[in-house]
This record gives structure tokens, sequence and C-alpha cells, in this order.
């Protein structure tokens, strides 16, 4: 799976682990497909400081992932129920 995608997916599970800064800085680098330079440039830090907050959040977002599953047991939970009824199979995924 493409890393970035990857981190997205991670991203949707422990967003809210991180401070709101840390939320602006990656969803403008991920979501908005802002530069570092630009990202920087609008909240008024140096690009070094928006990189290495990016590197921060993508590390965290692994090692939560490691250590909680919380995105693999998803997965495994969406194979699992993917040949059930199309109406049970919803309030599933709805759960998930």
């Amino acid at each position: 799976m493409d890393k970035k995608i990857y981190l997205n997916n991670l991203y949707d599970y422990y967003s809210l682990l991180f401070t709101e800064k840390q939320r602006l800085y990656f969803e403008s680098y991920y979501f908005e497909d802002l530069s570092l330079s630009e990202i920087a440039e609008n909240n008024d830090v140096s690009r070094n400081a928006v990189h290495g907050q990016i590197k921060i959040i993508e590390e965290k977002l692994m090692f939560y992932e490691q250590v909680l599953h919380l995105y693999e047991k998803a997965e495994k939970i969406r194979t699992l129920i993917k040949d059930l009824d199309p109406k049970l199979k919803k309030q599933l995924d709805d759960l998930i």
C-alpha cells in the first residue's frame, strides 16, 4: 500500500491523539497537498519546524498502530463481513 494512503488511514484512527497544531500541519501536508514551505509561511514558523512535526506525527502514527492495531483489526473485520447480508454489513461497517 502506498505510504501516503496508509498514513491517511492511520490518521483516521489516531488523529485525536495529536495537538491541534500537529493536526493542522498533517492535514495541510497530506490532505491539502501544501508544501512544507507553504505550511511554514501560513503558520509563521520555519520549514524545518514543519518538517520535524510531520516526521514526528508519521512516527507516532506507525507506533500507535504497532501497539494498538486498530487499523489492522478493522481491515480484518471488513474482510470477514464482506459476504454478509448487505444491511448487516452496512451496520457493522458503520461501527468500524
